[in-house]
């Protein structure tokens, strides 16, 4: 300790470095929100074509196993993804067109609903004067709403969006052609052999996770919709096709596509049916499904490498929907996926460096290397067998030619007489 410091001193100064850290920390944060919220135009979609990517990253490689070079199997694999969206957008357009058609009279009915209810908010209305009254708020505030026009609106969003989707393309196009080279250069840039294992396995992980997560989530949702349709068929609901496929689509962002879907089909059936019961019936059959699905059905399927802390989850899909709208919610589990897989393998874990390995995984990593041992051992057994082989033609010795037996003569007697010696 340096003269002149006190314990108190020292404890001091390490604080404000701590406190000093944190604070460089936290306004690092809000620059990359600022710079996230600013740049939303470009990075959104790009971020979403680097999900994408990562899902379909598996069917590359398929491709390129089989001889396709890289370019061309992102071609396939852009031209297959086009062809599915324009497959669920036929699926939408023919029900929302008879929708469209039907709104005007829905409208009506939901007023006359809304009629019901003017008594009982018209005593509201009056109870709130008598209070203002007695408070002695005499003034009055009035709103003005003015409308803009919706095809001046779309009009001047539609070349945004046009730029959006084509930078979305195009950015799915080359991370599917270039994600080799990326992770190759990742790699090249880390100096020491624990970093550049360390980088390897946040690729895998993530490529993994993230593909695994998205693929599942797919089938599940797609099951979903099976359901629902199914249900609101057995409701009475007109339309079922499309409820099932509204379904399948909002259910990628958890928690939130359950309170759409519970208000778009109450509003629904609010306006179409025509008694509570029939009204709360689709309602009720969705939450059946919806929590079916949720509690039971996911957690079976991706299992505990897949399961996120629900409260995390909550943050995340509030934290990327307040940034950037209904877009964010759809990377919001991926981009937490990404996060984890980093933070797994950069962050120090302390002295213990290795988390204890289950006892399936261990004896799963004994019983590979005890066939991989056995393996080598075979190996170099038919190698030396073989060796030994090719060199016993060389090494055996000239055959002799067999001596000859000396010739025994027989006596009268019927006895053998050995031949006299010389």
């Amino acid at each position: 300790m340096p003269l002149g410091t006190s314990p108190q001193n020292s404890q001091f100064e390490r604080i404000l470095n701590n406190a000093a850290r944190f604070g460089i920390v936290l306004i690092a944060c809000v620059v990359a929100f600022v710079a996230i919220d600013a740049a939303q135009v470009l990075l959104a979609p790009v971020f979403i074509a680097v999900t994408i990517g990562l899902m379909f990253g598996p069917l590359a490689d398929r491709f390129e196993r089989v001889g396709v070079p890289p370019g061309l199997s992102a071609g396939m694999v852009v031209i297959l993804f086009i062809v599915l969206l324009a497959m669920g957008m036929t699926l939408f357009a023919v029900p929302l067109s008879e929708w469209v058609a039907r709104i005007p009279a829905i409208w009506e009915k939901l007023r006359g609903e809304a009629m019901a209810l003017r008594e009982p908010l018209s005593a509201i209305a009056t109870l709130q004067n008598q209070v203002r009254e007695i408070v002695g708020g005499g003034a009055t505030m009035s709103v003005t709403v003015d409308s803009g026009n919706p095809v001046t609106d779309i009009a001047l969003q539609a070349p945004a969006l046009f730029a959006q989707i084509l930078v979305f393309l195009v950015s799915l196009y080359f991370f599917l052609a270039t994600r080799h080279q990326i992770r190759a250069a990742a790699l090249s840039v880390c100096v020491t052999r624990r970093m550049r294992w360390r980088t390897a396995h946040v690729f895998r992980d993530v490529e993994t996770k993230v593909s695994r997560f998205l693929l599942s989530v797919t089938v599940i949702n797609f099951c979903v919709g099976v359901a629902v349709t199914l249900a609101m068929w057995a409701a009475g609901m007109p339309s079922p096709v499309l409820w099932g496929a509204l379904a399948a689509l909002v259910n990628y962002i958890p928690y939130v596509a359950q309170a759409v879907m519970v208000t778009v089909l109450f509003v629904v059936a609010l306006g179409t049916q025509q008694d509570l019961v029939h009204v709360l019936l689709p309602v009720g059959l969705y939450l059946v499904i919806s929590f079916s699905e949720g509690q039971v059905i996911t957690p079976q399927i991706l299992g505990r490498t897949l399961t996120l802390n629900p409260f995390l989850v909550f943050l995340s899909i509030g934290f990327w929907i307040w940034v950037w709208g209904p877009v964010g919610g759809l990377v919001a589990v991926p981009s937490l996926l990404m996060l984890t897989s980093f933070l797994e393998h950069v962050l120090p874990r302390g002295v213990d460096e290795e988390a204890p390995i289950p006892a399936r995984v261990r004896a799963r990593v004994v019983r590979e290397a005890a066939e991989e041992i056995a393996a080598k051992r075979r190996e170099e057994e038919e190698s030396e067998r073989r060796a030994e082989e090719a060199k016993l033609p060389e090494e055996a010795p000239p055959a002799e030619p067999a001596p000859e037996k000396p010739t025994r003569r027989r006596s009268k007697g019927g006895s053998s007489a050995a031949p006299a010696a010389g």
